[in-house]
């Protein structure tokens, strides 16, 4: 049997009981998913802290109050960002239609600066990444921890992240009806 592998740019919602902290009701972004392992970035959990705390020594991002997501529990001392603004910032690596991972950090903070409404609907940035050892997540799928989803960029960049779990498993259909209201853990009813 071929093992389970997610596409990049493609999503994974938690599953109603996965309880682990740092993943609960999350929904990941996936960067990489190899036999080596696979590397996601959460996209719907502010981290409550704007770029100008992160890069309080950069000439331009010092200035910015642009939000911050966090990206996982891994590397939480790297900042990451994704993007569908390549014009704007260019040197990005495409990891799905349209849809970009890092670029140039100086046109990053021209972009804030110049059109941060705009960017608030193009630009995520992400402080650390979900990650997964070889066979790791192949594992977690195949026992029903995370729910692939094809990815909508809307819920990427939705200003209201605490909403985009229920949109993301509701985007599954009959299948999943009704998931979205279970709590984590049963006992909670």
């Amino acid at each position: 049997m071929e093992p389970l592998r997610t596409a990049p740019g493609s999503l994974l919602a938690a599953a109603p009981d996965l309880l682990d902290p740092n993943f609960m009701h999350a929904v990941v972004l996936m960067v990489t998913h190899e036999e080596q392992g696979a590397m996601g970035l959460i996209v719907n959990r502010p981290a409550g802290v704007t770029v100008d705390v992160l890069l309080p020594d950069h000439p331009v991002l010092s200035m910015q109050r642009f939000p911050v997501h966090q990206g996982g529990p891994v590397g939480r001392d790297t900042l990451q960002f994704v993007h569908r603004a390549p014009k704007k910032i260019p040197g990005g690596i495409e990891i799905a239609n349209g849809l970009y991972l890092g670029g140039e950090l100086d046109a990053l903070a021209k972009y804030l600066a110049a059109r941060p409404k705009e960017a608030l609907q193009r630009v995520k940035l992400l402080v650390g990444y979900a990650g997964w050892g070889e066979d790791q997540l192949e594992g977690e799928l195949a026992g029903g921890s995370w729910l692939p989803v094809a990815s909508r960029p809307e819920w990427i960049f939705e200003p209201e992240p605490e909403h985009v779990w229920r949109h993301v498993v509701r985007s599954l259909g009959d299948e999943a009806a009704g998931l979205e209201d279970l709590p984590p853990d049963p006992s909670w009813n």
